[in-house]
């Protein structure tokens, strides 16, 4: 089976995910509630990055085809 990475690097629900292991992992290794928050918020603002670039290059592919499409008259 192949991974979509486009679309779990898009989604909201993969990077709840990641965000909540993440949290969890460094909470049983007894690091300080200040610095999970920080690394939570760091891992989302990066997950709003990749979304964001993924998204805008989905858009950006789309219109290409279209303008190719209309060049040749379909």
């Amino acid at each position: 089976m192949k991974i979509n990475w486009k679309q779990k690097l898009t989604s909201r629900k993969f990077w709840a995910a990641v965000v909540s292991f993440v949290t969890t992992i460094l909470i049983v290794l007894n690091y300080s509630e200040m610095e999970v928050e920080q690394v939570a918020g760091l891992i989302t603002a990066t997950a709003s990055l990749i979304a964001y670039i993924i998204g805008e290059g989905m858009v950006d592919a789309k219109r290409v085809e279209v303008e190719k499409e209309d060049e040749r008259g379909e």
